[in-house]
């Protein structure tokens, strides 16, 4: 039997993938559209974990001077004789990924990349022949290959000066290649020192993609896209391509097939179902894609465990910080509309095509939530649902993942704003361990008012019930003495919340029903009927607990209801 090939889990250099004997999934047609649609600098944007650097190696391995054409054998682009002949291994590259330059302050991302431009140019100079050289080219590359930028416009005209020197060297124009390009500006922003990074990009940029002969073309990737006038100005034949664009939708991602054929390699085809339900979802252009970092990872998982359960790990490759930031600015329209969402409605918004990070910080309120709500567009936090029109784009969370991460930063932010309120909060878990269930109802119903509900739509009752499930979770488990546990085996079943105090002897059961309709009586009775019916208690009175509160909480958009009982453990 023909050993399989391995999963590239986070492979990013095409070459690895013939050498290391790794499953790839073809995207090499990618080369032929850019060659007949490019500009002579042409920006792709798209969400993280979506495949940008790999195509950028990819490029890089089919346009550069002495790269080996047996790495495309078998793949699409190598059926385009055309195209092979003309382009293969024909060009100077230069390739850098600026999503290391960041630091504490502008000095520290300055030198960072520096870093990086002197590095790519070591790799150039390794490929020449530095006698044939003039004084004055050795001098300058001397320059760069030393890290020597103490002076700015050494840095700023670094890239512009190697598309001067590999031209006059080889005779061709030189193709530039920059991945990650709005990382450093995403940093600068966060740590404070954005408009130096602003003038620093700009006239990096400026210099070696603007009225340069020397240059062939451009590729340049990110996550947003930022103004032209911002780091672009006076671009001529600049082209975009966003994840509203038709051209390239199928190169960056998964299409369904791609990952049928994935998972049929592997074995797992039957979990086709539940992937498509966690990783699919994204609208580009006219396309709906997956997220590979996620497919690939889980694909992995279920290769070693067929019932391997569902993982978030596009969710865990990043802070997700955009989300906790559309919160903490939210009004009471933005509450409802995340309640939407997450209740998997669609929503309709204007979204700016171009964005500045200063657009965050604007007086005007409007500005800063379409700005909030274009980002989480743009990073994969929300898609399409259909086609825009007039500019308004009909929303929607693209998958269960995703809806994850929104729940569990509401739950954050929730949990932040619960306990900045210290009397409240105080009263509520004091009412929990006492058994004060009235008071602890009525609490529990003012901490809902202020948060974001589930609205009574399809979303499985499941899935509304971890919702509450997880807020109240949170709530109780910031009180750091208390032992709390959720899904806990106890009896013949396992319990939503198990909840110890050590020092009182005293334990609680909670159980959480989402009150379909508004039946609140009806689900606070199934919950404490399961109590008692699964012996949830059991675990408590093993563990020496002398007093057992059980309590059973059924939830409706923004209000719950307590039924409450009392067992007192035999000595």
């Amino acid at each position: 039997m023909e050993k399989r090939k391995k999963l590239p889990i986070g492979v990013e250099f095409f070459k690895d993938f013939k050498r290391d004997n790794f499953y790839y999934v073809d995207k090499t047609g990618f080369i032929r559209d850019l060659i007949d649609l490019r500009g002579s600098v042409n920006l792709f944007t798209r969400p993280r974990r979506f495949g940008k650097s790999l195509n950028m190696s990819m490029l890089k391995a089919f346009f550069e001077i002495g790269t080996d054409p047996s790495l495309f054998d078998g793949l699409e682009i190598s059926g385009e004789t055309e195209i092979w002949g003309q382009h293969m291994g024909k060009y100077p590259v230069i390739s850098i990924s600026l999503k290391d330059v960041e630091g504490p302050d502008f000095q520290m991302a300055y030198d960072m990349l520096g870093m990086v431009v002197s590095e790519e140019a070591r790799r150039l100079e390794r490929r020449l022949d530095v006698g044939k050289l003039t004084d004055s080219e050795r001098k300058k590359l001397d320059c760069l290959t030393g890290a020597d930028f103490k002076k700015p416009a050494n840095l700023y005209s670094s890239l512009r000066f190697l598309t001067e020197l590999l031209h006059e060297y080889y005779g061709i124009p030189v193709i530039v290649l920059i991945d990650e390009y709005d990382v450093p500006l995403d940093k600068a922003y966060q740590k404070g020192y954005y408009p130096e990074m602003i003038s620093l990009i700009r006239s990096l940029f400026s210099q070696v993609l603007k009225t340069n002969e020397n240059l062939y073309f451009a590729v340049i990737t990110g996550c947003l896209r930022i103004a032209r006038e911002s780091i672009f100005t006076g671009l001529n034949n600049f082209k975009i391509r966003t994840i509203s664009d038709v051209d390239f939708a199928g190169y960056f991602g998964f299409t369904d097939r791609e990952v049928r054929d994935m998972l049929s390699y592997y074995g797992v085809e039957d979990s086709f179902d539940e992937i498509k339900k966690w990783y699919d979802g994204y609208h580009f252009g006219h396309m709906d894609m997956y997220c590979p970092w996620d497919v690939i990872n889980q694909c992995d998982k279920l290769r070693a465990c067929a019932d391997a359960p569902m993982e978030a790990h596009w969710e865990n490759s990043s802070s997700n910080a955009v989300v906790q930031d559309i919160l903490a600015a939210a009004t009471e329209t933005t509450k409802s509309q995340i309640e939407a969402l997450i209740s998997g409605e669609v929503i309709e918004k204007t979204i700016i095509p171009e964005l500045t990070y200063t657009d965050l910080d604007s007086e005007d309120e409007e500005v800063r939530q379409t700005y909030l709500w274009s980002v989480l567009y743009a990073t994969g936090y929300l898609t399409d649902a259909g086609k825009p029109e007039n500019g308004i784009h009909k929303l929607v969370i693209p998958n269960r993942e995703v809806l994850m991460i929104y729940e569990k930063r509401i739950r954050s932010w929730f949990k932040m704003k619960v306990i900045s309120n210290t009397d409240r909060w105080k009263k509520f878990c004091e009412a929990v361990k006492q058994g004060e269930a009235l008071g602890a109802e009525q609490l529990f119903n003012e901490f809902l008012s202020d948060s974001i509900s589930i609205r009574d739509t399809f979303v499985k009752k499941k899935m509304k019930e971890n919702f509450y499930h997880g807020m109240l979770l949170g709530l109780l488990r910031a009180e750091g003495s208390w032992s709390v546990k959720s899904n806990v085996e106890s009896g013949t079943g396992y319990t939503d919340i198990c909840l110890e105090i050590p020092a009182a002897k005293t334990g609680c059961i909670i159980e959480v029903k989402y009150a379909e309709n508004g039946r609140f009586e009806q689900a606070c009775e199934e919950a404490v009927t399961q109590i008692e019916a699964h012996g949830y208690i059991e675990v408590l009175k093993q563990d020496g607990m002398k007093i057992i509160h059980k309590y059973g909480i059924a939830c409706y958009q923004k209000s719950c209801k307590i039924a409450y009982s009392l067992e007192a453990a035999r000595n």
